[in-house]
């Protein structure tokens, strides 16, 4: 079996055999835990082969790449559906060691992955929405999961506002596809230079804020902290690290990789908006007392980076921003997995995931802000250099009063936390820690990313 076929090959038989099962019988929650171990040691795999080999490819049934369903796996695909897929395997195991999760919790991670993986790994807009869904049912089902009045209302918030980004998402592929006459996305990208500017236009923006809804970049936020603020800690780590993934990947792939000389035109919007998104959500978390809403304003603010990335734009730029968002990814969800949690191991991945975030240097966040301030240079961003250092300043502040308010100050007598979900939050943050020891495989499948939406030859 194809490699690129295997982990969805996996995942879908497994999704359906645990909806069927109990998940709050401990034995359902671990075999989804392998099942999803299995599949990340896939796309390692795959990861290693498309770093080596360039994209791999496969189309069901051998028709044509422009009529049968195209898997394509390529450096920003496969690191993009690495990282998802890690934390939700993260999320997975610290649900299901702290125990008491919700029947469906397992099979909805497993659905969770399904869909990830597929939009992640396939070559043509349709397949990408049928998996976009198919992710975001399993989203707004999770948030709902606590069947407490304030977790339906606020599944029922997301819900609402990204069918709204999904409406607008049909409605730009549907006019991609009268431009272009297909939706295979190497085709589109190719036909895509010959569309009349205006309707280029018109479909880029369109795109645009059907993913910052889904990004929850500023002025798209609104349903964000609601939503982060009152979801179970392993499913805001799925939310924030993975799910949110869409966005960053939809917005690179489509607005970059599809519609490069739309995104030209506005970049001096994007890093317009991303600007006001990263000093917004900085102020706002100073502001807040409540760790979780804390955080959830901090999502806020780093969506604004990759903004900033794609309008300094260039090979340097759009690797910054793969590199951005993988190490943002892997921090934010370990944040979100350690807060709720006490003691000495806890308190010290905290950190680590908050001197991440802030890109202190040797985590793996530091090297997402050095690649955006090498293409700040690059690029001779005054803008995007000090945007570098003041987000980095504010986020330092916020996250050292949750650290201090949360770990360094006498707290009511809680029950302590099962050791296999203190265990989770210690590997994330020595991943964390590893990314940033050895951040060369990340560094290069993210360069070549870049290359490839612009179109080059990987080196």
């Amino acid at each position: 079996m194809s490699l690129l076929v295997a982990p969805l090959a996996l995942l879908w038989p497994a999704a359906a055999l645990a909806a069927l099962g109990d998940g709050r019988r401990r034995q359902v929650g671990w075999a989804a835990v392998g099942v999803l171990a299995v599949v990340v040691g896939l796309l390692a795999a795959l990861a290693v082969r498309v770093a080596a080999d360039g994209p791999v490819e496969v189309v069901a049934g051998g028709w044509p790449a422009e009529i049968g369903i195209r898997l394509r796996a390529d450096a920003l695909g496969v690191v993009m559906a690495l990282v998802s897929v890690a934390v939700i395997l993260a999320a997975l195991v610290h649900g299901v060691a702290a125990g008491g999760s919700p029947r469906l919790f397992p099979a909805l991670m497993l659905f969770l992955s399904v869909g990830l993986t597929g939009l992640f790994l396939t070559g043509d807009v349709f397949s990408f929405y049928v998996f976009f869904e198919l992710a975001m049912m399993a989203g707004y089902a999770l948030v709902a999961l606590g069947r407490e009045r304030r977790m339906v209302g606020s599944a029922l918030i997301f819900a609402v506002v990204n069918l709204l980004g999904s409406f607008l998402f049909l409605i730009a592929t549907a006019g991609l596809y009268r431009a272009t006459g297909t939706l295979e996305m190497l085709a589109v990208a190719d036909r895509g230079r010959g569309i009349d500017p205006n309707t280029a236009l018109v479909i880029a923006v369109l795109y645009f804020v059907a993913f910052g809804v889904k990004l929850g970049l500023f002025p798209f936020h609104f349903w964000l902290p609601s939503v982060y603020a009152a979801a179970p800690p392993a499913v805001t780590a799925v939310l924030a690290g993975a799910l949110a993934n869409i966005g960053a990947y939809g917005l690179l792939r489509f607005e970059a990789g599809l519609l490069p000389r739309e995104l030209a035109f506005g970049r001096a919007v994007l890093v317009g908006i991303g600007s006001a998104s990263i000093i917004y959500g900085a102020v706002q978390a100073i502001g807040r007392r409540d760790a979780r809403e804390v955080l959830a304003y901090s999502a806020i603010g780093h969506a604004g980076y990759l903004m900033v990335a794609l309008g300094v734009g260039g090979r340097v730029g759009l690797s910054a921003g793969v590199v951005f968002t993988v190490t943002n990814a892997l921090a934010k969800a370990l944040l979100f997995l350690a807060v709720d949690l006490r003691g000495p191991l806890v308190s010290a991945a905290f950190a680590v995931g908050a001197f991440s975030v802030a890109g202190v240097p040797p985590f793996a966040g530091f090297f997402g802000k050095a690649a955006l301030f090498d293409a700040g240079v690059q690029a001779g961003s005054a803008a995007a250099v000090a945007l570098l250092f003041v987000g980095g300043a504010l986020t330092f502040v916020y996250l050292f009063q949750i650290y201090q308010h949360r770990y360094w100050r006498p707290q009511p007598a809680e029950p302590i936390a099962p050791a296999g979900a203190r265990a989770v939050v210690a590997v994330v943050a020595v991943l964390v820690l590893v990314v940033g020891l050895w951040p060369e495989p990340l560094l290069a499948l993210s360069d070549q990313a870049g290359g490839a939406l612009l179109g080059m030859t990987p080196p």
